[in-house]
């Protein structure tokens, strides 16, 4: 289960979230879902979102869960898809699920959709647990 408020003492604390603009929007049982608003400073050349910036709300949405436990964990391998694009206005909701959780590695998946719910990324994390 998901210690909501290890997740807002988290994200309270990260500056780089708080420069995207990302916000915690849920937390249940089994998901974590954080938000971020596409604003003209996160768009590219071509006008859409910064692939960078859509890997930045998917990552927070995978530290957030990761470091909901008591364990801290750090990131080891990530990797992400780009199915579709978004553009200025566009609410992005990165939603996470755990995967598999063992003693010392963990995995999880998280779906980045833009405001007509379209999948814009499909993300994937492995972390270390512990030190």
């Amino acid at each position: 289960m998901i210690d909501r408020a290890r997740v807002e003492a988290r994200l309270t604390n990260d500056r780089y979230a708080a420069g995207l603009g990302i916000h915690l929007v849920d937390v249940t049982e089994d998901t974590l879902t954080v938000g971020m608003t596409v604003t003209d400073h996160l768009t590219n050349f071509h006008g859409a979102t910064h692939g960078g910036a859509v890997f930045s709300l998917a990552d927070c949405a995978l530290s957030l869960y990761a470091n909901s436990y008591p364990e801290d964990a750090s990131a080891i391998d990530t990797h992400m898809v780009f199915s579709a694009a978004s553009r200025i206005g566009d609410e992005l909701t990165a939603t996470a699920s755990e995967v598999h959780r063992g003693r010392r590695l963990a995995t999880y998946r998280i779906l980045v959709r833009r405001t007509d719910g379209r999948v814009v990324g499909h993300f994937t994390g492995t972390v270390f647990i512990g030190s």
